[in-house]
């Protein structure tokens, strides 16, 4: 079994899947798990880490859709010093929570920010500028953020400079949301933005070459009921996997 590389099973999307076949990979077995659809209580969370706990930051971890995507947190949660956080989506997930204080997959980048020690900052690569406008004033004072529109842009030499020019002074931990791509390269249960797999995977890489990572996760994927329009996610996650083994 490879810890290094754990598949959270909320919903059994992975199971139709084919990239991990070959792999070995650990299972968090979670489909009996309540209360963690899009917000995480505080005994579901209980749970989580403890599942968590027996793993490794370092690797890949796939987190199922993008109601998951507060599991970033609760990895994080691990590391022991000072990091960034890359985050590739197309939604800010730092809208102020609207449940008495949930973790929820929404808020979940705000809520790490406010909670822990060790994030100094986030690097927020997809979103829209009218979304990041909305996020507390407080909190865009800790984030570089790279727009929707200035990547819809295409100036490929400004964004290779946005990220060559991430400071090297602290290591990274990295986020992905397959929402931030196209409709076609990927399949998700939130609205998709129009960055290119191929583009995401340059971005990647030139992250992995430049950074020191501590660790990586995936969600995005689909409704279990839309699985057979989730073969992009598969070549997708199996391109990201690959990416990420050769560094």
């Amino acid at each position: 079994m490879k810890d290094h590389m754990v598949i959270m099973n909320f919903t059994d999307i992975y199971k139709a899947q084919e990239f991990w076949r070959d792999e070995d990979p650990a299972w968090a077995e979670l489909t009996q798990l309540t209360g963690c659809s899009c917000y995480c209580d505080e005994e579901a969370a209980k749970v989580l880490r403890q599942e968590i706990g027996k793993f490794p930051v370092k690797g890949i971890h796939f987190l199922d859709s993008g109601n998951y995507h507060y599991m970033s947190l609760l990895w994080m949660e691990k590391i022991d010093r000072p990091f960034r956080l890359i985050l590739f989506d197309n939604h800010t997930d730092m809208q102020p929570p609207a449940f008495g204080g949930l973790l929820s997959c929404g808020g979940w980048a705000a809520e790490a920010l406010e909670k822990l020690p060790h994030l100094q900052e986030v690097i927020l690569i997809g979103p829209d500028q009218e979304a990041f406008d909305q996020v507390d004033p407080e909190a865009q004072k800790q984030v570089r953020f790279l727009s929707r529109e200035k990547l819809r842009e295409g100036q490929e030499r400004e964004i290779r400079r946005f990220i060559e020019e991430l400071p090297t002074d602290l290591p990274y931990y990295l986020s992905v949301d397959k929402d931030v791509l196209r409709p076609g390269d990927a399949s998700t249960s939130w609205s998709q933005g129009d960055m290119k797999l191929e583009e995401l995977l340059e971005y990647l890489e030139l992250i992995f070459r430049n950074q020191a990572v501590l660790g990586m996760d995936v969600c995005g994927e689909c409704d279990p009921d839309s699985v057979m329009y989730g073969r992009c996610n598969d070549a997708a996650n199996r391109k990201l996997l690959k990416l990420s083994e050769r560094y």
